[in-house]
């Protein structure tokens, strides 16, 4: 019995690429103005292999897509040569950009450039646990979509994420350093998938507003002012915190220096947590840092049930803020704080001592975020879009007077 495409009613085997005899076919039915849908049925090809077809290998000299057999021929052949030269080898303007994104100094908004802790190349798979040089560190897909809002018209500045990662990964496509690859947010020199481990914090206790009681413009980011916060923590029991307002995703990072007697003093019962992570440490840093901020831009903070948030009464006080609790075991009610707390690690890795950095490199890496294009916010920054926030509040407030 004959294999069943050489039966006589059965259909000839498609080639993957179009043929000319193809070509010259869509040419004739799209002058006669038939549609794409129509023409795939006839050649029994897939709707959108024509329509990429037309769109890709029309000429355009006239202004339009005008489809001809010949020119869509040398367009197809002239893309299907191989080696390519990239885009990021061909483009120094590109490379340069693409190179600043992922490797650049972070700083502070006056200018004061940190190096970060320095970086050994040699056991990169265990790089969680590892310091790795600090840097401006855009993802790949934040750069790609950036390039479209700063050079809205010049298109030869333009690349796909993928093309840098394969850039940093495939040998042979390296027109970007390999070593840039620690910049990338997992640090991997090796493409693999990523697990993300969920750290259980301790019970709170003490009577408090539980998330279900939060209005919903507080759930629906409507309404600016509203934070969640959360500590990470690294060896030895430091730790930073971490406030995030929903709406623009602007960062803010809390400086918790160990007390005095850390390590060498016994430690009391009840007494002050000398680690620097306790209820009133925490409040005193959050107190003292989103005081700083405009009443209406401070009104509700959401916190896991963590008992350095024992002090949230004295807290509300002082400052005004509204204070929620996430239910036990339930990080993704707190999503943009989880997220940016991944982003955080970056910069400090696990088993890690946070306490070795101080007030101005926190506010350093707080910048570096807060100058990064986020894909949530329309590819701005969480910079730009509270200045925005502010400016129309003062533009209103003129208003209002005038």
């Amino acid at each position: 019995m004959p294999p069943t495409h050489l039966a006589p009613l059965a259909p000839l085997p498609k080639s993957r690429n179009l043929s000319f005899a193809e070509r010259e076919e869509i040419a004739i039915e799209c002058a006669r103005g038939t549609g794409v849908r129509t023409i795939a049925r006839k050649l029994g090809r897939s709707p959108s292999t024509i329509s990429r077809e037309i769109r890709r290998n029309s000429a355009t000299r006239s202004g339009e897509f005008d489809y001809r057999a010949i020119a869509a021929q040398w367009h197809a052949d002239r893309s299907a040569k191989r080696p390519k030269i990239s885009k990021l080898a061909a483009n120094p303007d590109l490379r340069d950009y693409v190179q600043d994104r992922l490797s650049g100094l972070i700083a502070t908004p006056d200018g004061i450039a940190f190096d970060g802790p320095v970086v050994v190349w040699k056991g990169r798979r265990a790089v969680r646990r590892q310091s790795r040089r600090w840097s401006s560190a855009w993802s790949p897909e934040q750069i790609a979509q950036r390039l479209k809002l700063d050079f809205p018209e010049d298109p030869t500045m333009r690349i796909s994420h993928e093309v840098i990662y394969q850039a940093l990964y495939i040998q042979g496509r390296g027109a970007l350093r390999r070593e840039l690859s620690a910049c990338l947010r997992s640090g991997r020199a090796l493409r693999l998938p990523r697990e993300r481990a969920r750290n259980r914090g301790k019970a709170f206790i003490t009577d408090a507003l539980m998330i279900s009681d939060r209005p919903t413009e507080i759930g629906d980011r409507a309404v600016p002012g509203h934070w969640e916060g959360d500590l990470i923590l690294g060896l030895g029991s430091s730790a930073i915190g971490t406030l995030v307002e929903r709406t623009t995703r602007f960062t803010m990072l809390l400086h918790l220096p160990r007390m005095e007697g850390h390590g060498t003093a016994k430690s009391v019962k009840n007494g002050p947590a000398l680690a620097g992570h306790g209820a009133e440490a925490v409040r005193d840093a959050i107190a003292g840092t989103i005081s700083s901020l405009p009443a209406h831009l401070r009104r509700s903070l959401t916190w896991d049930q963590g008992a350095e948030m024992a002090q949230h009464t004295q807290l509300r006080i002082d400052t005004g803020l509204e204070i929620y609790f996430c239910d036990p075991q339930s990080p993704w009610q707190r999503g943009s704080n989880e997220n940016t707390n991944g982003l955080l690690r970056q910069y400090f890795p696990k088993g890690t001592d946070l306490s070795q950095h101080g007030t101005e490199e926190l506010s350093a890496v707080a910048h570096a975020l807060n100058t990064r294009p986020r894909k949530t916010l329309g590819w701005q920054t969480p910079a730009e879009a509270l200045d925005r926030l502010l400016k129309q509040d003062m533009n209103e407030g003129v208003a209002t007077t005038g």
